[in-house]
């Protein structure tokens, strides 16, 4: 996304004056910068525009404030109410998901406290669709939690209940398998409602990526699941043929990168 695209999002979003739009957008990107550590607004900014660049540079240590102080902070500036914050702060959201894409956006999200959440989610469900080859089927959003589920039903049989709980059991188990951040790579592609199954998964193994043979992997979804060995194995070759479409090559590639060879079997279409 351009700088005059950028600006046109933010524009379209909220009830500001377009010649007020530069300055408050502007204004809400060095706010939250204050937020975000240095490492990572070195890699944010040369995914913006050229001109926002200079937004992002601060001096000093990460500040602490929440969204309550976030947005009182942009409702000053704005002039208006505390309405028109959250629409100019979910606006700059949005034009800055298009501009980072979901993994970097996610990895900056994960440095904010967690009453940030309900407002980077609806920043993301507003946000214009990325251009490139990175557009799938929801345009680079991450897909629906029903559509996945009901991509495992179709693949496995199961009615939507246990599709679901043979999703979250897969997951679960190859949170366990893979390194933490590759699990949080995945997370910027997955729908909010199967965080917790990751981080079962992560607390298990704390996030250190335990050896688990081919079989053990089996036996755990089995023992999640509470279904045969023959379901369970039927089970996660379709989590995991879903996982790709939803995932994207890149991400299923790095993913199954980290298993070992015995888990071949894992990753082919059901």
């Amino acid at each position: 996304m351009d700088y005059q695209g950028f600006l046109t999002t933010v524009e379209q979003l909220t009830d500001i004056p377009p010649g007020r739009a530069a300055d408050i957008t502007c204004f809400t990107l060095k706010t939250l910068s204050q937020r975000v550590s240095k490492g990572e607004l070195e890699d944010l900014a040369p995914r913006l525009p050229q001109e926002l660049r200079p937004c992002l540079q601060r001096e000093g240590p990460t500040a602490t404030f929440g969204l309550d102080d976030f947005l009182r902070r942009v409702e000053e500036r704005t002039g208006g109410g505390r309405e028109t914050a959250e629409r100019v702060a979910r606006a700059v959201l949005s034009a800055l998901w298009t501009s980072l894409g979901p993994k970097e956006f996610f990895d900056m999200g994960s440095q904010l406290p967690k009453d940030f959440g309900p407002l980077l989610e609806a920043a993301e469900v507003q946000a214009p669709p990325r251009p490139g080859p990175e557009v799938r089927a929801y345009a680079g959003r991450p897909w629906p939690l029903d559509e996945i589920v009901n991509r495992v039903a179709d693949h496995t049989g199961l009615d939507r209940d246990n599709a679901r709980k043979a999703l979250e059991s897969v997951l679960e188990e190859l949170a366990v398998r893979v390194s933490a951040g590759q699990i949080n790579d995945l997370r910027a592609f997955l729908p909010r409602d199967l965080y917790p199954a990751l981080d079962r998964g992560l607390a298990r193994s704390e996030g250190r990526a335990l050896p688990l043979t081919f079989d053990e992997f089996l036996n755990e979804i089995t023992r999640l699941e509470g279904t045969s060995r023959k379901d369970a194995l039927a089970h996660a070759q379709a989590v995991m043929a879903t996982l790709r479409e939803v995932v994207g090559e890149k991400e299923f590639r790095d993913t199954t990168a980290q298993l070992p060879q015995e888990y071949r079997t894992l990753v082919t279409q059901p």
